[in-house]
């Protein structure tokens, strides 16, 4: 009697967690099929974002798969060309056989080794700040400064272009919100002026906007935030390394170095082109960022390798501002075959984002596609990466390119920009 009634109890447990089980499944059923409507009006809108993949190296020139030899890459992030430069390599091979694979730790518990403190300095140093705190990426350290340092009497102004990580960061914190029109100093100072009796003011921007590659009016910034008792704080991610005559970035080509109060940047791009990300300010600000900042508090530290490579291009850049030149020259090149084959390029005429304006967003996959045909990796971007009607390819220029290459490039646009009527 016990047997069969122990037998019958597990019987309906195993009933009941196999009906459990089939109920979610169902629910997912659901929600697949809703999921899979919007993936069709994606692919229907010619929006779809395929990743193509990649066999080699970052590099100037890499291999993909599906393609026989190498093509030219004029869409990442690799600004200096040091993703794949034998002495950063070789410095995060000595990091890691030095302090191991990684730390299994956040920093306050037992994941701060010396390196990490070390990197910290070097990269105050570069910006001219105090001190700096590191992060997983500039997502983390731009999702994890404004509810630590803001709150309800106090008050953060951003542009409304301003990246998606400064936007969602903003949402945290308990500090009143307000937004001006994109690169608009008389509703920077509208908004300023409602804001006056907050005790933190503080203004947020990018240095360099992504999608577009102009640049945020940094003096005019400053000139209010001085007037109005503000703060400013750039996020710096599109200019740190290569931006500016020694690559400072964007305080140093707009002439207010030493008058920005905080740098958000990241080690991800010009800087190696791993991963990781910083807040580089005063001593006060960073050690506050340090006891109550979540991305920091919570998340694992840098990896040696990552710390020891981006170290390596720290200092190969202070030493030598060869490369930020190299960009900038490769950049007039590139800017000025465009423009006279009739293309219409946005962006500041110094930096290396190039959108080529194309409007439509199939017409962008379309181009894209056909430029890898002829050897050109680039790529397509549209809603809602940028505003819809607004659909363009983003260029990027780098250190690693050659002349030939840039010539190259430009004679593939011209190629399919005549055989797609764009001009």
């Amino acid at each position: 009697m016990l047997a069969r009634a122990a037998a019958s109890r597990s019987a309906a447990l195993s009933a009941t967690r196999t009906s459990v089980a089939r109920m979610a499944t169902r629910a997912g059923s659901a929600v697949n099929s809703l999921i899979q409507t919007q993936l069709d009006e994606i692919k229907a809108a010619g929006t779809w974002k395929a990743e193509r993949i990649i066999t080699t190296p970052q590099s100037a020139n890499i291999g993909v798969q599906s393609r026989e030899g190498k093509v030219l890459n004029f869409c990442a992030n690799n600004y200096l060309g040091l993703a794949d430069n034998a002495k950063v390599i070789a410095a995060a091979k000595r990091a890691l056989d030095s302090h191991g694979n990684g730390l299994g730790s956040v920093r306050f518990i037992c994941g701060t080794q010396d390196i990490h403190k070390n990197l910290e300095r070097k990269v105050a140093q570069f910006h001219g700040m105090e001190d700096t705190i590191l992060y997983a990426s500039c997502f983390d350290a731009n999702a994890g400064i404004f509810e630590a340092l803001l709150g309800p009497d106090d008050a953060v102004i951003s542009d409304e272009l301003n990246h998606a990580s400064i936007i969602d960061g903003i949402r945290l914190c308990k500090a009143n919100k307000a937004r001006y029109l994109h690169r608009d100093m008389a509703d920077l100072e509208k908004k300023l002026q409602e804001m006056q009796d907050k005790r933190i003011k503080l203004i947020v921007t990018d240095g360099v906007f992504s999608m577009d590659g102009n640049v945020a009016p940094l003096a005019k910034i400053c000139d209010l935030a001085d007037k109005y008792g503000a703060l400013v704080m750039i996020d710096e991610c599109h200019a740190t390394g290569f931006f500016g005559a020694t690559g400072r970035g964007t305080p140093e080509h707009c002439g207010v170095t030493g008058r920005i109060d905080i740098i958000n940047s990241t080690f991800g791009k010009a800087l190696g082109g791993a991963l990781g990300g910083y807040t580089t300010a005063s001593t006060q600000i960073v050690s506050l960022l340090r006891q109550k900042s979540r991305p920091y508090l919570f998340s694992n530290s840098l990896p040696p390798s990552v710390v020891g490579a981006t170290t390596e291009v720290l200092d190969l850049i202070s030493r030598d501002s060869s490369l930020p030149k190299k960009v900038h020259d490769n950049t007039q090149r590139f800017r000025s075959g465009m423009t006279k084959a009739g293309f219409k390029l946005g962006g500041d005429q110094d930096h290396p984002i190039c959108p080529i304006m194309l409007g439509d967003a199939r017409l962008a996959v379309e181009f894209a596609d056909e430029m890898l045909k002829r050897g050109i990796f680039v790529i397509g971007f549209s809603f809602p990466v940028v505003p819809k009607g607004k659909a363009r390819i983003r260029v990027q220029i780098s250190a690693a390119h050659s002349a030939q290459d840039i010539d190259r490039a430009v004679a593939a646009f011209v190629e399919v920009g005549k055989a797609k009527q764009v001009i």
